[in-house]
């Protein structure tokens, strides 16, 4: 028997982007070839799409991890690394994607509608694109970024026209048997239903779905019974069915009660989508009362009092049974009305267009603020200073005087000294801690030496072992003459 899974979590995790390559073109003849090093490609990302064959969230409960392929790295002779491969999640219609925090990220309805779970990380480029008139022929190049990596909340919330409120055992699970094809299980003690049936009902004309969700006792609004697992799948259906048992032989109950509990969860409970799906709240959405189980001569008798004084209310009220078939026909087809004068009042909604935000004019790109752990210290945030740290190979001097290139152009400098940075003071951006040095010159203009080496980074803080034995000798308060007699 298969299981029905409406809350999931699941943990997602895009590709890396390859390495570029650091590569000098060799031919015979030709000793000067330039760089030839190819870009790393972009790591493959996770992406979740709504497809109609697809019913539950079994499948990221058994396989809650999902990891998409890595970009390969680039090579020489100017070839680029391959894509990694996209990772395509199928999930059903209506779910809603959270993250670890609670908040809702995405409202997945509607056939095909994709939302990008993780970003695949960007390839580094090859030393043949980092080629520049004063670096022609670098010696290194830039790392691949790491892919995005999250956890995420998969909340599946049913979509249906018409959703069946009512007590359990209230005889909901047995009308959707009998007004379609559905064949949910059916018991005679309470908490039979534990999981959402969907029906589907035809009539003349009209087709709608119709919903039977675990049943509703007093305090499901703050949890308890099945609590939020029933109400979470009413909130997209248009039209709410109060389901009554007249037959019921529970002391204390009777239809009125039970239309005031349920009347009085439904308006304790806040759907969260309210101002996605534009249904509103579900004590605004329209009503109908069914009163079922009338084959029981008692439970007539007890429609024709309660029948009245539910009218009053202004909902529609059909007396049923699904045991004789007794008034379906007629509960059917004003089912249809109500369904049908709601989808002309509220028309399917048009794809949301694309949102462009442009950059504004004062935004630097970056943020330095003071380091709360380290007196004296400051933090630069920011995409491309944070981006540019990750592909940065720091065991080549090269290539960690191109980054300081990239952060002066950007301004990080400028902002250090307005904010009065100290030499020495340590700077983070970042996983990487560093010591700023102000009178390091910085640009393009600086000569380039060697391949993976800087002219501005060969300075050593290092002593060495000459100075190291000067200072010993220093500190004997030798001369130089007794410290070289002191040696023979």
């Amino acid at each position: 028997m298969s299981r029905f899974v409406d809350r999931v979590t699941i943990h997602v995790a895009a590709g890396n982007g390859g390495h570029g390559c650091s590569s000098v073109h060799r031919e015979k003849f030709k000793p000067l070839g330039g760089p030839d090093g190819g870009d790393g490609g972009n790591g493959g990302g996770v992406r979740l799409v709504v497809d109609p064959q697809v019913h539950t969230l079994l499948d990221f409960h058994f396989r809650p991890h999902a990891k998409a392929g890595n970009g390969r790295p680039g090579q020489g002779g100017n070839r680029d690394g391959a894509t990694g491969e996209d990772l395509v999640l199928k999930v059903p219609d209506g779910t809603v994607v959270l993250d670890a925090d609670g908040r809702i990220l995405a409202d997945l309805v509607g056939d095909g509608t994709t939302f990008e779970a993780a970003q695949g990380g960007r390839g580094g480029l090859g030393n043949a694109a980092l080629a520049s008139k004063a670096r022609k022929a670098p010696g290194f190049a830039l790392l691949g970024e790491e892919g995005q990596a999250r956890d995420l909340v998969l909340e599946l919330k049913s979509v249906a026209d018409v959703g069946l409120v009512g007590f359990p055992s209230a005889g909901k699970s047995s009308l959707v048997s009998v007004l379609s094809a559905a064949k949910p299980k059916i018991a005679d003690y309470p908490f039979t239903t534990l999981v959402p049936n969907l029906g589907v009902v035809q009539t003349e004309g009209e087709v709608f779905t119709i919903a039977d969700v675990p049943g509703l006792i007093p305090g499901a609004s703050t949890g308890r019974g099945l609590g939020l697992e029933f109400l979470r799948h009413l909130e997209r259906c248009a039209v709410l069915a109060h389901v009554v048992d007249c037959a019921t032989l529970e002391p204390g109950r009777d239809p009125i009660s039970d239309i005031d509990a349920l009347e009085a969860e439904l308006a304790a409970y806040q759907p969260a989508l309210t101002a996605d799906h534009g249904l509103g709240d579900l004590a605004e959405r329209p009503r109908v009362v069914i009163l079922n189980k009338i084959d029981v001569p008692d439970a007539a008798d007890l429609a024709d009092l309660v029948e009245a004084e539910v009218a009053e209310r202004g909902w529609p009220v059909h007396r049923i049974s699904a045991v004789s078939h007794e008034g379906l026909r007629e509960l059917t087809f004003a089912l249809a009305r109500m369904v049908r004068d709601y989808r002309e009042q509220h028309p399917k909604p048009q794809a949301r267009r694309p949102v462009i935000r442009p950059k504004a004019v004062d935004d630097a790109g970056f943020t330095v603020i003071a380091d709360p752990a380290s007196p004296g210290g400051f933090i630069v945030r920011g995409t491309r200073p944070e981006r540019w740290i990750a592909q940065t190979q720091f065991d080549n001097d090269e290539a960690v005087g191109y980054l300081a290139d990239r952060l002066n152009r950007l301004g990080v400098e400028d902002e250090l000294v307005r904010q009065g940075a100290e030499p020495g003071a340590p700077v983070t951006i970042g996983a990487v801690t560093f010591d700023w040095e102000p009178t390091t010159p910085m640009g393009d203009e600086v000569p380039v030496t060697g391949r993976g080496t800087d002219i501005r980074l060969d300075r050593s803080d290092r002593i060495g072992a000459a100075e190291r034995k000067e200072a010993r000798r220093l500190r004997r308060g030798l001369h130089e003459d007794e410290f070289d007699e002191d040696q023979s």
